[in-house]
């Protein structure tokens, strides 16, 4: 399925959106796509237990942790990303659709290797189960593809160097989109587990915009206006920088700002604080 035979009713095209179309989908098409061979759906979550108890049928699971980060938090190196890719049944051509607790860091994966159809499920796992819609245990038979995996696009991507050189310049944003006890130093991971050898506290510089007010009690993205208003402190015409704990909620607000916001100079440091706060080298506040 190409961008030139999609439809705008089947892109999920906010009005007021200042980028036309949005990658988003509605539940209603998704359902009607399942079976079509020319669409991937990747469920993103940090490990295999709500996979394994149902999913959406063809779904193949991404866990952040496994497969996307070594055993130091570091992301890992392209060859590990083609071979996810291929694993998953990922061609060039595919249109790829992701959902479940990350999927906006599988969307920015795929951008950053400048995969052309891409899209996010606009609700949440959830409300896709309540309202009855197909669901499986089963696991799907994925034929192996061949991808040829094309340079990374930097322009969305911070590194840990990127981030140094921001740190307090003119022009310059770091937005922490993690909750305020993370913010502030009186946790390293989200729920609160300990962390040996990890430094809690955040980027110097940096403004908190916790992700959590992204999504709607339906997990769909919020209004242009109730975005604008979360970012409010981040200056449509800065270079922006968006960080967690490992780049889940830093890539729902860089889709935030890009794409429903049209902010165009926004960037994830997919190392994020999983990274920085275990490198002793790296100024903390």
């Amino acid at each position: 399925m190409s961008s030139t035979t999609t439809t705008r009713a089947e892109r999920d095209v906010r009005a007021d959106a200042p980028l036309d179309p949005v990658p988003l989908v509605r539940p209603d098409w998704l359902e009607s796509h399942l079976a079509d061979p020319s669409v991937r759906v990747i469920e993103v979550d940090v490990n295999a237990t709500a996979y394994m108890s149902g999913h959406l049928p063809g779904a193949v699971l991404w866990n952040p942790y496994a497969d996307l980060k070594g055993p130091d938090y570091r992301p890992v190196a392209d060859d590990a990303i083609r071979a996810l890719f291929e694993r998953s049944g990922i061609t060039p051509e595919t249109t790829v659709v992701f959902y479940g607790y990350a999927p906006s860091l599988g969307f920015w994966l795929m951008k950053l290797y400048r995969h052309a159809e891409v899209r996010i499920l606009d609700t949440s796992r959830a409300v896709w189960q309540e309202a009855g819609r197909p669901w499986t245990t089963g696991t799907p038979d994925v034929a192996p593809s061949r991808y040829p995996l094309p340079e990374p696009d930097g322009a969305i991507r911070a590194t840990a160097a990127d981030v140094r050189a921001a740190i307090r310049r003119a022009g310059s944003t770091i937005v922490d989109a993690r909750s305020a006890a993370e913010y502030t130093g009186e946790r390293f991971w989200p729920s609160g587990t300990p962390e040996p050898g990890g430094r809690a506290g955040r980027i110097p510089s940096a403004v908190n915009v916790d992700a959590s007010g992204v999504f709607d009690e339906r997990g769909r993205f919020r209004d242009r206006d109730t975005l604008a208003g979360m970012f409010a402190a981040v200056d449509p015409g800065a270079d922006v920088i968006t960080y967690c704990t490992i780049g889940n909620r830093g890539s729902a607000e860089w889709f935030a700002l890009r794409y429903l916001l049209g902010h165009a100079n926004a960037r994830v440091y997919d190392g994020s604080w999983a990274e920085w706060g275990h490198d002793p080298d790296t100024p903390i506040a």
